[in-house]
Parts: structure tokens; sequence; C-alpha cells
């Protein structure tokens, strides 16, 4: 399924002439401007699975943002804008009927840190309830009190409920559970597995950080069977090979200038590692 069919970015010359109109200002900085225009991008044609790849500061994880705030992608986590961000959006041209997606999402590996971090704080929360519940427990337990009124019910309830329980039984049925921690790696997998849903257009940048090799073979696969059977559309930014190998993925190569598609098998990274394990075939 294709919901975003088409994307234009600003040439360099368009760049270079709003900069120049804003010279006069206190900026020291125009970015995107002058990002993508000198890497002539242009239009970008989408199929179900869209790749930006490139090596750090190649401008992939700019192009990406730009997408997915062009079509109002939903996110979570702040990423780097200035004040010339919106300008530049509003520039660019999006054609497809991303409309029509049930979800339209920009999932990056800091909403992952964010979701850690956040489960995190819920579990230290927990334990310092935990304690808590521990003093209630024991005050209750041991404490002399009388009913005068209606006003101590609860308070009786409470100490019966202490006396009959052992302080681990009182502690679960007064507390919830802690969540479940999994590691960085264990995370970030079933965080992009639970945020993508079916019939959704989703922005992923660099989906593969924390995840092992064979994790990311897992996240390739989930990918692959999401936009085949699922309904779903990708554009990706990665380095990850596991992830540019993905069946029938358009790759648009920003090491190079002009910008243009490449097949993952000639991409300078992927073959780095290529080498790398010719180097040393002998020891395995």
């Amino acid at each position: 399924m294709l919901y975003l069919e088409r994307f234009s970015f600003l040439d360099e010359d368009t760049e270079w002439n709003v900069c120049a109109a804003e010279k006069h200002t206190c900026y020291d900085s125009f970015y995107p401007f002058g990002v993508l225009g000198e890497k002539e991008l242009g239009r970008v044609v989408f199929e179900p699975v869209t790749i930006f790849y490139g090596g750090n500061g190649s401008g992939k994880t700019t192009a990406l943002n730009v997408m997915a705030d062009a079509v109002g992608a939903r996110r979570q986590a702040p990423y780097n804008r200035t004040s010339f961000w919106q300008q530049y959006v509003r520039r660019c041209r999006a054609q497809g009927v991303w409309q029509r997606a049930e979800n339209v999402a920009a999932l990056t590996s800091d909403d992952v840190f964010d979701y850690m971090l956040d489960i995190r704080s819920l579990n230290e929360g927990i334990d310092a309830k935990r304690d808590e519940v521990f003093g209630e427990y024991q005050d209750a337990k041991y404490a002399h009190f009388q009913v005068h009124s209606l006003d101590d019910y609860d308070r009786l309830k409470q100490m019966n409920d202490a006396r009959r329980h052992s302080q681990s039984r009182y502690t679960r049925e007064h507390l919830m559970d802690n969540v479940r921690t999994r590691s960085n790696g264990e995370s970030a997998f079933w965080y992009f597995t639970e945020k993508i849903t079916q019939n959704g257009l989703y922005f992923l940048d660099e989906p593969e950080n924390s995840l092992s090799p064979a994790r990311q073979k897992e996240l390739a696969a989930f990918l692959a069977d999401s936009a085949r059977f699922f309904g779903c559309q990708f554009v990706l930014a990665t380095h990850s090979p596991f992830l540019l190998a993905l069946p029938g993925a358009k790759i648009y190569d920003l090491d190079r200038t002009p910008a243009q598609t490449a097949c993952w098998t000639e991409l300078e990274n992927v073959r780095v590692y290529r080498d790398f394990f010719k180097e040393h075939e002998k020891e395995f």
C-alpha cells in the first residue's frame, strides 16, 4: 500500500534564495536549509519500503523528519529543528493519500529510550509505594484500636485484612506489580512491534539502535511482513545491512552527489562489512 507516493524537496537554488533573503538576521544557521539541496535529492518516488541511506551527517534523518512533518506524523521524542524548520517544510510538496492511513507516525530510537526511562520511573514509584505499604501493614497488624463509630470502619477493615494475611500477600493485593523490565534491545524490539499496527504509514529513524544482529533480522522480517500482508508503508533512515536488504526496498544513497537509488550490495557500509568478514574468513 502506498500512502505517500512522491515527495519533492527544495533544490539548491531555492534554498540559496531563501537564505539570502534572511542574511540581515542574527541567525548563523538556517537548518534544514543548506543540507538537502546540495545532495540534489529532488523528487523522491516511494515503494512500500523506502530507505534513506548515508553516513553520519549525510542528511538522511533530516529528510525523514521533513517528510514526517509534512504529512503530520505523530511523534513523541523531540528532534533537531530551528526557527526555519517550518519555512522549509511548507515549501516541500507531498503527494499521496496518507490521510487514509489508520496511523501515521514517526518512531525513533529516542522514543525507545524515553519509553525505557518512563518504565524505570514508574517502577521506582512502585518500589517507593511498596515501602509505604510495608509500613502500613506493620502499623495495621499490631495496632491497638477500638471502634467508636462508623467513621472507624475503614480502619477496622484494614486491621483485619492485615491480620488475616502475610505481609507479602497484603502488599500484592494493595499494590500493582512492577512493570516488566527488559534489556535495551528487547525493549527496542518490543516497542516497534507494539507501535506498528496494520494500515499505517511509518517513518523509522535508525530503528536498529540497541538491537543485536539477530534482533535486526527479526525486525526486518516483521517490517517485510507488515508491508506485504498488513497494508503498511515504511520510510526508513538506516545503516543496518539487515534492513537495507529488505526485499523490494528502494534505497536512496545520500552518500552520493547527486543522491540516487542504489542496490544494497553497492553501498559503502555494506561493503565494509563484507570486506571485514572476507579478511577474517579463515578464522571461521
